[in-house]
């Protein structure tokens, strides 16, 4: 005798249990007001009946009739109101900033569906407030220390105490140097938070491409930060790789991830850049590889957040902290991923480029 699968079974049990959640007044509310309809012309029925065969008057069996009515719609319509009325008190608290408040979800109709969104909801605007005031308080803290560094330099200046010679100046050019970069990493990330960055993808030549990337980054090396010894390292296969990408937006990407690297190299380090083709056309595979001391597993999804500075403070070399959020965000515009893999010796992040998506797929 042939045995039947228990799973099919619980499937084929589950399909019919939802075939009846129409009918069944305790996770439906048309189910609901549809029994509370029938029980009413029920009770009216049979206090009909009862009067038919006996003696009592039709106008109190019509009064009687009216009251258990009303006993029954006013039951479950306090059933039905009660998680509204809740979700009318937790919104105006939302409205008054309060967003802490939650919705019991004891019902399992559409009412009971609603306050599980509504409090989800509620969540997602918690999460959001906070971060907007960590944002706020980020910032104030970012702007201001190099502000009350410019300052003081140029008060020392303006007081005697010191000469404006190049060395002074250097010292305040490098914190100008540091305010312009946040302001242009805010800036950044207003554009992309507003989607008012549109993806101007093409077509390029990848070697060409971050080859140009590397040469900008070596010039660079001695304004952003004070590495010069770190020797930057391009590997792109096959040589003539092409793929398709918005070139803007990804020369954000790896121009923040090699500052990135070069930051936590050791003296007279190494950095490398590696491409190659993903599966699909015109996909691409980015690595940047640095021989520094690595990112904890626990911290790898932490560090894309705004604001984190947990390797930067262990560095001390006064990142803002919104480098690899601004990479996170331009691959995501793109549909692509960024993220910490494993690497036995230093920090290495895998970038994945969807490439072409209006092509097939390779097999």
């Amino acid at each position: 005798m042939r045995k039947t699968d228990p799973s099919r079974l619980r499937s084929l049990w589950g399909r019919f249990w939802e075939g009846l959640r129409p009918v069944d007044p305790r996770r439906s509310v048309k189910a609901a007001l549809g029994a509370l309809v029938i029980v009413t012309v029920a009770i009216t029925t049979v206090l009909t009946i009862v009067a038919f065969y006996s003696a009592i008057e039709l106008r109190v069996i019509a009064l009687l009739a009216v009251i258990a009515s009303l006993v029954v719609t006013q039951f479950v319509a306090h059933g039905l109101a009660e998680p509204l009325d809740e979700m009318t008190d937790a919104a105006r608290s939302m409205a008054r900033g309060d967003y802490s408040r939650r919705v019991r979800v004891e019902r399992r109709d559409e009412l009971g569906e609603l306050a599980d969104t509504f409090n989800r909801m509620a969540a997602d605007l918690e999460s959001a407030d906070r971060h907007r005031k960590e944002l706020v308080a980020n910032v104030s803290h970012e702007l201001r220390t190099p502000i009350a560094a410019l300052r003081a330099v140029l008060e020392n200046v303006v007081d005697g105490v010191s000469e404006a010679d190049p060395v002074t100046m250097d010292t305040a050019l490098r914190q100008t140097e540091r305010l312009g970069r946040l302001v242009e990493h805010l800036l950044d990330l207003s554009r992309l938070d507003n989607g008012v960055v549109p993806l101007h993808t093409r077509r390029f030549e990848v070697w060409p491409y971050l080859s140009g990337v590397l040469k900008e980054a070596n010039m660079t090396k001695g304004q952003g930060h004070s590495r010069t010894d770190v020797h930057l390292h391009l590997d792109v296969s096959p040589s003539g790789l092409v793929a398709h990408a918005d070139t803007e937006r990804l020369h954000q990407v790896v121009a923040n991830l090699i500052d990135n690297a070069v930051k936590h190299s050791p003296p007279h380090g190494r950095v490398t850049v590696r491409a190659r083709p993903g599966r699909a056309p015109l996909s691409l595979e980015l690595e940047v590889l640095d021989e520094g001391p690595g990112i904890p597993e626990a911290d790898r999804e932490r560090v894309f957040e705004r604001f984190d500075r947990s390797a930067s403070a262990k560095s001390g070399d006064g990142g803002t902290g919104l480098g690899l959020a601004i990479a996170r965000w331009a691959v995501d515009l793109h549909g692509g991923r960024i993220r910490v893999a494993e690497s036995p010796r230093g920090c290495r992040i895998l970038v994945t480029l969807p490439g072409d998506t209006s092509r097939p797929e390779l097999t």
